[in-house]
């Protein structure tokens, strides 16, 4: 299978979800959305209801591909050839997700910002943000606007510093689960299978103290440790279906997640527990020989422009993530000083700002996120 073939799923997710999180935040806010949710109810409930549990999905893939970043090998397994990567340098790993997530997010929180502040000229809306205070625009530099109770200027940048907290707690936990100890003679590191152990008894165990504890409490939702559940689930998928044993493991996460849904049943997380488990076989069946003749099958039947058409959506997912909310904003303002009426008239100015989202998410990627990585 080609790279793009075997990045399927992944892919598949997050343009799905990144879908999902745009078609939320239509049905959320603005004229636009007031005028269908007269016309459409249903359609329109379900998408403010509904479509914004996507985030999990984002949660989960996040937690697996960390865990793939993270770890060459698999903790799961007796043997590892390279050992489990040594995080001899978390500063380096953290400032490097840092660059990726950050800088595209300040660069599409200026276009927010220059959005509404037309967006303001036009009409009078709660949802549009007020110009940014310098108290305010700190806070956004360093994802701090949650914690220190500031206004957020673009829908989604809460994510972003949740994202960004993940990585950092995922990071530091395998940092302590194998880092150096000095004794009086030399330095020595901790055994490999030790160190795997305590990589795995340290993720496991927080990620068991969020879905049983902290994500059963609103209060913690402005702290990686409420989230922690779902993103712990994509890792443990990670490592489970690349294991010797994948069935034990997954059928130890499936119980775990029964366990928690058992407790207090939680849609989100049930969706993040479905979405583990869909990784976990797929990993598990790329390491099968069977299923790899099956999946080498499918990637034969599938149009090739599939794979493409998906990986180029995933790639742009972030993008889009970070720029319909100036362009959602705008179409609104638009729909207002065009002194425009009605659910017809609605629906084409909102299937316009879906179009024009997908679009400059494309071009967002391509000529802002990419070079912005490569520094």
């Amino acid at each position: 299978m080609t790279a793009k073939a075997r990045q399927l799923p992944i892919d598949a997710l997050k343009v799905i979800a990144s879908q999902l999180i745009v078609l939320h935040h239509l049905s959320a806010y603005g004229p636009l959305a007031d005028t269908l949710s007269q016309t459409a109810p249903v359609l329109m409930g379900w998408l403010y209801d509904y479509a914004r549990m996507a985030v999990q999905v984002f949660l989960v893939v996040g937690g697996y591909l960390a865990a793939a970043s993270l770890t060459p090998g698999n903790p799961l397994k007796h043997t590892l050839k390279p050992p489990l990567k040594r995080a001899h340098s978390p500063l380096h790993a953290v400032l490097k997700r840092y660059r990726r997530l950050v800088l595209p997010c300040l660069a599409a929180l200026v276009l927010a910002v220059a959005s509404a502040a037309l967006a303001r000229h036009w009409m009078d809306e709660a949802f549009v943000p007020a110009a940014p205070t310098w108290a305010q625009s700190v806070a956004h530099v360093f994802l701090l606007q949650g914690l220190l109770n500031h206004d957020a200027l673009s829908a989604g940048v809460w994510y972003v510093a949740i994202d960004f907290q993940l990585f950092v707690l995922m990071t530091l936990l395998m940092w302590l689960g194998q880092r150096r100890h000095r004794t009086p003679n030399a330095d020595q590191s901790i055994g490999p299978g030790l160190a795997q152990t305590m990589v795995l008894g340290l993720v496991l165990s927080l990620m068991l103290a969020s879905l049983f504890f902290f994500n059963r409490d609103p209060a913690w939702d402005n702290w990686a440790i409420y989230f922690f559940g779902a993103y712990g689930m994509g890792a443990a998928a990670f490592w489970a279906g690349g294991s010797r044993r994948p069935a034990l493991h997954l059928g130890l996460l499936m119980v775990t997640g029964g366990v928690a849904l058992t407790l207090e049943f939680r849609e989100r997380i049930a969706l993040a527990l479905a979405v583990a488990l869909l990784l976990g076989l797929w990993r598990w069946g790329r390491s099968s020989p069977d299923w790899r003749h099956v999946l080498h099958l499918k990637s034969q039947i599938l149009p090739p422009v599939l794979p493409r058409l998906l990986h180029q959506l995933g790639q742009s997912s972030y993008a889009l993530f970070l720029v319909h909310f100036p362009v959602l904003m705008l179409g609104n303002a638009l729909f207002v000083k065009l002194g425009l009426s009605g659910p017809v008239a609605a629906a084409w100015v909102m299937l316009a700002c879906w179009a024009t989202s997908l679009a400059l998410a494309q071009a967002f990627e391509r000529w802002v996120e990419r070079p912005l990585a490569g520094w």
